[in-house]
């Protein structure tokens, strides 16, 4: 019986949560790729003028969750924008024939999850889609030394980003919410801490959560599908019991920022642009860059995603015949940057 048949016949959706860094990404890729025959419409909640996030995903390469099954947001945190935005989004997957066997909202880090799961409670929605499940990343490292996210800055130019943002609130309570609504706690980078720093963490995380939270391990957030999909929690008809520090919250705080669009021709070398790229980063105060690079003399595209002074970089799928084989990258910071000259470093870099 499909996954879809049964909760009454409603499609199954997973809301998929935690702060920049964490890995949803990541998890969401590997889900798409051992989707198990289902068919997955993926709704992300991206920024900026490239979805480099959705870019990304496309290049999975799975059959059951092709480009037209991939939605992407960028018109501000999904919690804020839920009417304008969202709710019209649910309408048109909701026509689509076939329909989605299961769907998977990847947040922005900054989203409040319940907020989101209101909109579940929508007349329209309610009667044909079910939340299944709140499932929570935890960046394990940041979380023992203390933080939240390994790059707390980047959060911060996330926040500035994003100018729809109707919710102004420090990191531990976006925090507390986060695990609050969350029906299964990833944490995730577990292998990157000892054995005996893990225990102290579980614990912690098992008393701010509620009774009945699974907690889960993951290293590089692979954790089996069939986990993260089938908990048929019903979680829209369970809000009482998901506590909000933001429960009729209606303060706005909007801060300037500057988001721009780098063009750039082909690199000769991925390890040396990581590295022209990380002392780009520091050099301009940018909190953030993403996008994709053109290697000279390679068919492959290369993802290219650097928070602070940490630029990760891999192959993630072939040039198609259409696309322009060029580089490409958004960079985002606090309003003031020397745009000319971070352009001229980034084609130095890549040149």
């Amino acid at each position: 019986m499909a996954e879809a048949e049964q909760v009454s016949g409603k499609i199954p959706a997973t809301i998929i949560t935690g702060f920049l860094g964490a890995g949803k990404t990541t998890l969401i890729r590997h889900l798409l790729q051992n989707a198990g025959g289902r068919r997955i419409a993926l709704i992300i909640n991206e920024f900026g003028d490239v979805g480099v996030d959705g870019e990304i995903l496309k290049g999975c390469g799975d059959e059951t969750c092709g480009e037209d099954d991939i939605v992407e947001l960028a018109n501000g945190c999904i919690c804020c924008t839920v009417a304008d935005d969202f709710l019209p989004t649910m309408r048109k997957l909701l026509a689509r024939d076939p329909r989605p066997d299961h769907i998977v909202i990847e947040t922005s880090g900054l989203a409040l999850p319940k907020p989101l799961v209101k909109a579940f409670t929508w007349p329209e929605i309610r009667t044909q889609v079910t939340v299944s499940g709140v499932v929570t990343l935890v960046d394990t490292p940041a979380l023992a030394a203390g933080q939240f996210a390994s790059d707390e800055e980047a959060i911060t130019a996330q926040r500035l980003a994003d100018e729809m943002l109707d919710h102004e609130s420090p990191l531990e309570e976006l925090f507390e919410d986060q695990l609050a609504c969350a029906d299964i706690v990833v944490m995730n980078k577990a292998d990157l801490i000892s054995e005996k720093e893990l225990g102290p963490l579980r614990a912690d995380l098992q008393s701010r959560v509620r009774k009945g939270v699974t907690i889960l391990r993951a290293e590089n957030a692979v954790l089996p599908a069939d986990v993260l999909l089938g908990l048929a929690a019903g979680v829209e008809d369970d809000l009482a019991a998901r506590p909000s520090h933001h429960d009729g919250d209606d303060d706005h705080d909007h801060d300037d920022f500057e988001s721009f669009v780098v063009e750039a021709g082909a690199s000769r070398d991925p390890v040396a642009l990581a590295g022209a790229l990380s002392r780009l980063l520091g050099e301009f105060e940018v909190l953030r860059l993403k996008g994709f690079a053109a290697i000279e003399g390679s068919p492959m595209r290369l993802a290219v995603q650097a928070v602070g002074p940490r630029v990760e970089h891999y192959f993630d799928r072939e040039w198609r015949g259409e696309e322009a084989r060029q580089s490409r990258f958004v960079v985002i910071g606090l309003k003031g940057l020397d745009r000319p000259a971070i352009e001229q470093a980034i084609a130095g870099a890549v040149g």
